[in-house]
């Protein structure tokens, strides 16, 4: 791109008005009611101190950008990863809790529901997180021009349609202008947790491939925890 495209295409970015704050906020209280209603032992210390601490990096967040992401300060941009990794980290502490859990006197009904309420919230954390970091952040994405931009950390197919027909370039990056909104990354969650690796969207640095290799083992290990049960449901 040459200079004028590059002021043409940020433009063209910056009359979006920035990225709705709706979509994580949503996620990020299914993640605190979900974390709160799981089983007692798979609670990291009182039922309400994660959800509550959660709830107070959120209100944080959601001060700096009511409405629209359009400004960061360094303190907000270290309490929106910080909330996504105490999401990712005390499910992960969840996770190991249900494994140790299996050969308990616990419900094993509950168990299971719990171990499907820990793979919904992997799927958030990681989102919430991938979307913090990718370019540079939500704010960043929106704000800076592409030759600003901090390296990519996954490359979605938007990225390499510009060489395509006309009315699949026409959404492209290069095209359009285009960048990942929360919900780009809440379906590369998703299926990374489902398919238990990349599907369209690739990882490039080794951050993100350590991070969706975290995932996808956590995923794993959730899924055979269900499947295991309903195995031993059908020969009991």
């Amino acid at each position: 791109m040459g200079q004028d495209d590059l002021d043409a295409e940020l433009q063209h970015r910056r009359s979006g008005e920035g990225e709705h704050r709706l979509p994580p906020s949503i996620a990020v209280l299914v993640a605190i009611v979900t974390y709160a209603l799981l089983p007692q032992p798979l609670l990291v210390g009182p039922r309400f101190a994660i959800p509550a601490l959660e709830v107070l990096l959120l209100v944080a967040v959601v001060s700096v950008n009511p409405v629209r992401l359009v400004r960061q300060t360094r303190w907000s941009r270290w309490a929106s990863v910080g909330l996504a990794v105490v999401v990712i980290g005390t499910n992960l502490v969840a996770l190991g809790m249900l494994v140790a859990t299996l050969n308990s006197d616990e419900d094993p009904n509950r168990l299971l529901v719990g171990a499907v309420q820990v793979w919904l919230t992997n799927v958030i954390g990681f989102a919430l997180l991938y979307w913090e970091l990718d370019r540079g952040g939500p704010v960043s994405r929106h704000r800076e021009r592409r030759d600003r931009l901090p390296p990519a950390e996954w490359r979605f197919s938007q990225d390499e349609n510009a060489q395509t027909v006309r009315e699949v370039k026409a959404t492209s990056s290069e095209q359009s202008g285009w960048v990942p909104v929360f919900v780009d990354y809440l379906y590369v969650s998703v299926t990374n947790s489902s398919a238990f690796s990349p599907t369209d969207t690739m990882p490039l640095s080794s951050r993100a491939k350590l991070l969706m290799a975290l995932q996808a083992t956590a995923a794993l290990v959730v899924s055979l925890l269900i499947v295991a049960r309903a195995v031993g449901a059908l020969g009991s």
